[in-house]
């Protein structure tokens, strides 16, 4: 009997270990700080070391339509769609997130990357940043599927 209570209770903490994060395999309509309009459908996805990755899956926007021109390395001239923009992002506390990348295709920069999923899980709060988070730019984010 013991063997059996042994058993069960090692599966449940090793099935809690391997609970995916909130944000993994999530879709996220990506909208313009400025002019408000929707760009594209970006879906998380979490490596087994519980780190965060998204990509474009769909673009929305006219205006990132064609080609990752300024885009650096691989993406260099390359359809947007299946851009990886945001890389490195970690679950720090709950619906908190950082250590991440982010590209913004417009002018293929890499930003440091952190973000605050809301308790209702409906929007996602980012900031992209070079050196202090204070001096970087936000948007949010609308929960697609």
């Amino acid at each position: 009997m013991k063997k059996i209570f042994s058993v069960i209770g090692l599966s449940l903490v090793a099935a809690s270990a391997f609970a995916a994060d909130p944000l993994h395999g999530t879709k996220w309509k990506t909208i313009d700080d400025k002019s408000k309009k929707p760009l594209s459908i970006v879906q998380f996805t979490e490596t087994a070391n519980g780190v965060l990755s998204a990509k474009i899956i769909n673009v929305l926007e006219n205006g990132e339509g064609g080609k990752c021109t300024k885009c650096e390395g691989k993406f260099h001239n390359k359809s947007l769609n299946g851009v990886q923009i945001v890389s490195g992002l970690k679950n720090t506390d709950k619906n908190f997130y950082d250590g991440g990348k982010i590209i913004d295709p417009k002018n293929g920069k890499t930003y440091s990357f952190n973000a605050k999923l809301s308790p209702d899980g409906k929007t996602l709060s980012g900031r992209g940043y070079i050196g202090v988070s204070a001096l970087g730019r936000s948007q949010t984010w609308i929960r697609a599927n």
